[in-house]
C-alpha cells in the first residue's frame, strides 16, 4: 500500500464516521481556549477542564489576568503540571495581548508564537479552532499516531506537520488534528493500543507489518 492510498483510506473513514471532531477542552472564547491550551502542555485535557473553571471565576478575561500577581494565580494553577512556569506564562501572555494586540487573541501563527507559553503546536491549535486556518497541530498523540499508522516518518514535530499538510486536503486540515489526537487518546494509545478493534487497522502500517510477520 502506498502512503497516498493510506492517507485516502484513513481520511475517508474519519470524514464518514467522525465528521464533528473537536477539542475536548472547555472554553467560552478565544482567550479562555488559549489559557486552556497553554495549561494542557504535558497535562491531560481532563485535568485542565477541572482546573480552568476556578481560574476563570477569578480571572475571566485578558485584562483581569494581566493584572494578576503570581501569588494570586499560582494556587489556581498548582494542580497542573509545571505550575510555576505556566503561571508566569499566563500572566505574561495576558500582558502581551493587552500591550501588543489590543487584548485580542491574534489569528496569525507567527504573532501567536510571540506570546509567552505559546509554541508552534499551541499556535496551530488556536489558529485551526478559532480561525479555521488550514494548519495541523502536532502534539505527542499526533506525532505517535502518524508514525505508527504510517502517515509520516518525520523525526521532529515540524517534519510530521509538513508531511501531514502535504498529504491532507486543505478542507480537512483543521479537523485532522482532532481526528488523530482522539484516535491516539482512545484507540491507538501509547501503551497497549487497541489494534484488534481499531477501525482503521486495514490502512495501518504497523498492523500490516505485524500481520505479515505473524503470518
Amino acid at each position: 500500500m502506498t502512503r497516498k492510498e493510506r492517507f485516502q483510506g484513513i481520511l475517508e473513514y474519519f470524514r464518514e464516521n467522525v465528521p464533528l471532531a473537536q477539542t475536548e477542552l472547555t472554553y467560552k472564547d478565544p482567550f479562555q481556549l488559549l489559557v486552556a491550551v497553554i495549561l494542557s502542555a504535558q497535562c491531560t485535557d481532563k485535568r485542565v477542564n477541572m482546573t480552568t473553571p476556578g481560574i476563570f471565576a477569578v480571572f475571566p478575561d485578558t485584562k483581569s489576568m494581566a493584572e494578576a500577581s503570581f501569588e494570586e494565580l499560582y494556587p489556581l494553577v498548582s494542580s497542573i503540571s509545571y505550575p510555576n512556569s505556566k503561571t508566569a506564562h499566563l500572566i505574561g501572555m495576558a500582558q502581551k495581548l493587552l500591550s501588543d494586540f489590543g487584548g485580542e487573541v491574534p489569528s496569525d501563527i507567527d504573532a501567536l508564537q510571540t506570546l509567552p507559553g505559546v509554541g508552534r503546536k499551541t499556535a496551530n491549535v488556536i489558529a485551526s479552532i478559532v480561525y479555521d486556518k488550514p494548519v495541523i497541530a502536532v502534539d505527542t498523540h499526533v506525532f505517535r499516531v502518524s508514525h505508527r499508522i504510517g502517515l509520516s516518518t518525520g523525526k521532529t514535530p515540524a517534519a510530521v506537520e509538513k508531511d501531514l499538510e502535504k498529504n491532507i486536503p486543505i478542507e480537512d486540515r483543521a479537523k485532522s488534528h482532532h481526528w488523530l489526537i482522539l484516535h491516539g487518546r482512545y484507540t491507538c494509545t501509547a501503551r497497549n493500543p487497541k489494534c484488534s478493534s481499531c477501525p482503521i487497522k486495514e490502512w495501518c502500517k504497523d498492523f500490516q507489518t505485524r500481520e505479515k510477520s505473524e503470518g
